[in-house]
């Protein structure tokens, strides 16, 4: 069979362009790229050292080196913590991490963790649980970002320079809140509650701005609240008075445009896994912590009794009805999540 002059020159230029498109996928394949995280904390923070440096050193290690993440602590691209998200979103940054609390209402199921009384006292239980319920139920409030990884702290203390021990020594006390529901669990309380970034918290307790602040035991050092406060007072056991959540988020085009070996190393060390190594570090380092402020000899440790807390659960009751109520106007069922996060806790709890 005869083959005309134009099909052999096809046949040939096929043939000719067929290296370069090997190699072009090659080199695609061998493509090293360097993502960008923001996030608001100082890089003395456990945060920064102890979760977030460790995590990108494993996705370079699983990378071959070809996925790299540089960490810019304290806001050094710019702008405020609340826009972090939006940063993310809008592709200022490729990564960051922040609370979704720091725009209150706009991820309203992810609030249900901030309620007063529902999270465990632990890490390793509240973040799990976080994680597996944000697969089941945040798609769509966070559909304008690749959400890495959702998760929650351990038990938040009260940090004042006066003892508590029943409800009534809160009474007036101004208390830098971390999240809308945990400010009205401290105004239910009889707080007054004042809402506050956490770099902002070190220089209002100093001027006296604030009479305490509302935080876990990781943070306390690296915004020197042990310095600042002296006495720091928790609740017993399981539920406890609050935690916050957190969003490990990517900027989607960035995420879709990584070569797909690349997304799987950021895919394996992300979700569940970044969970539980978030959850880990954050019960460790609060142990140490608080080892710390005890034997310090300068500060009181104590927790309320039982009798007391059932005070507390009593009169923060309202904040969970009216968040359940609320939700109903979100088209949400607020009911149905409370009752999936207690579920979750508990799972994990019992892990």
């Amino acid at each position: 069979m005869a083959i005309s002059r134009r099909k052999f020159v096809q046949g040939s230029a096929s043939l000719l362009a067929a290296p370069a498109l090997l190699s072009a996928t090659g080199a695609r394949a061998q493509e090293s790229v360097t993502l960008k995280l923001h996030h608001f904390l100082p890089p003395v923070s456990n945060v920064h050292s102890k979760l977030l440096e460790p995590w990108a050193k494993q996705v370079a290690a699983d990378s071959g080196d070809r996925l790299k993440i540089e960490i810019y602590p304290a806001m050094q691209l710019g702008g405020k913590p609340p826009q972090l998200y939006d940063q993310a979103r809008n592709g200022v940054v490729d990564i960051v991490w922040t609370l979704p609390g720091n725009t209150p209402g706009r991820f309203p199921s992810t609030e249900v963790f901030e309620l007063p009384f529902v999270p465990a006292a632990k890490a390793t239980a509240n973040a799990p649980a976080a994680q597996e319920y944000g697969e089941a139920n945040l798609a769509k409030e966070t559909a304008d970002v690749k959400l890495l990884s959702f998760w929650a702290h351990d038990q938040g203390l009260i940090h004042t320079n006066k003892p508590i021990a029943k409800m009534e020594d809160l009474a007036g006390l101004k208390l830098r809140n971390p999240t809308r529901l945990a400010g009205e669990a401290l105004s239910a309380l009889g707080a007054v509650s004042v809402s506050m970034p956490v770099p902002q918290t070190p220089e209002a307790l100093a001027q006296k701005v604030i009479d305490g602040a509302v935080i876990p035991w990781e943070v306390v050092p690296s915004i020197k609240v042990d310095e600042l406060t002296r006495y720091h007072t928790s609740v017993p056991g399981t539920p406890t008075l609050y935690t916050a959540t957190f969003f490990l988020a990517m900027n989607k085009d960035r995420y879709a445009g990584l070569p797909d070996d690349l997304k799987a190393v950021l895919d394996k060390n992300s979700g569940m896994t970044f969970a539980k190594l978030a959850g880990k570090m954050w019960d460790d380092v609060g142990s140490e912590v608080a080892a710390k402020v005890k034997a310090s000899g300068k500060n009181t440790v104590s927790e309320i009794s039982e009798e007391e807390k059932a005070r507390w659960v009593e009169a923060t009751q309202p904040v969970r009805d009216k968040w359940v109520e609320d939700m109903k106007g979100k088209g949400l069922d607020g009911a149905a999540l409370l009752e999936q996060a207690k579920a979750l806790i508990s799972k994990y709890s019992a892990a």
